[in-house]
């Protein structure tokens, strides 16, 4: 079963008095394009995050992010931030001099805007029992990834089945014209012909004709195009059922293999019922074709 590139997981532990969220989002790209945001107690550790995700997650533009947030004495999240007061009572005095046409507010909201007022917290490196518990958390995480990617991926497979049975339906309506097509074209050379020699007065050899038409409508054929066209179809579904890295890829090539017969098939079809029935399969592939930029 296909998977899609976009994808989100979310996954949350307890780490000594903190709450540790390891979030995984990801949207489509050629390769695997991984930006990894860590808490500063995790820095040292960004490579080891890197190698556990790059094979699993394979490719997509991902964005993994590791953060921890206190806990309040219930349990629940707290927002602390640590003030540099010094810094602040400094700030707000120079403040008070140089502008004293703002307010106590404004005065208050420009200093705490100032770098050296808010500090973050000085982190230590996690403990080896610790990180223990980081790997798990992203291990969880990278699972309801995979998850969504699995879920998303199901609903561009029913997607591509629904247009694929559309154009394979479509293909046979092409039939019915292309019995009548030949013997049409014949008639209308032939009358053309005819009318061209009485102007001339010239005969026609009329065994050269024959010659030349057969030679004519081999190249109006149609077959082979219709051939090779159910068998990219076939391709693309057994393709999508079977399992291995680059699914997405492939599909791209056989799209364009599609493209081209249908492209064909419209250059050859010189019959207004054919060239709307091309245009109505050009339309479906278009739309497989946006999609399949989004298959791992």
């Amino acid at each position: 079963m296909i998977q899609s590139m976009t994808g989100y997981g979310k996954a949350e532990s307890k780490l000594g008095t903190k709450r540790l969220v390891v979030e995984i989002k990801s949207l489509n790209s050629k390769q695997m394009d991984m930006s990894v945001r860590l808490s500063q107690a995790f820095r040292g550790q960004e490579l080891l995050v890197r190698s556990m995700l790059g094979k699993q997650l394979e490719r997509g533009k991902v964005d993994v992010a590791i953060y921890t947030e206190e806990l309040s004495d219930a349990g629940q999240t707290g927002s602390f931030t640590p003030v540099n007061r010094g810094a602040y009572a400094f700030h707000l005095q120079e403040l008070r001099e140089l502008c004293p046409e703002l307010t106590d507010a404004e005065r208050a909201i420009s200093v705490l805007r100032m770098p050296d007022v808010i500090r973050s917290e000085e982190q230590t490196a996690v403990t080896d029992e610790e990180w223990q518990t980081v790997e798990q958390t992203i291990k969880e995480a990278a699972q309801h990834f995979i998850d969504f990617r699995t879920q998303e991926g199901a609903a561009l497979e029913a997607m591509f089945i629904e247009k694929l049975d559309a154009i394979s339906a479509l293909l046979a309506e092409v039939e019915p014209y292309e019995k009548g097509r030949v013997e049409r074209i014949r008639q209308h050379l032939l009358s053309g012909l005819d009318k061209l020699a009485e102007e001339t007065r010239t005969k026609v050899d009329m065994n050269r004709l024959e010659q030349e038409l057969i030679f004519y409508l081999e190249k109006l054929d149609i077959t082979e195009e219709k051939v090779r066209l159910r068998n990219h179809i076939r391709y693309f579904r057994e393709t999508m059922s079977g399992n291995g890295e680059g699914v997405g890829k492939k599909l791209g090539f056989i799209a364009q293999e599609m493209g081209r017969e249908i492209n064909t098939l419209g250059s050859k079809s010189n019959q207004s019922e054919m060239q709307i029935i091309v245009v109505k399969m050009k339309d479906l592939l278009e739309q497989i074709k946006e999609q399949v930029l989004n298959v791992l």
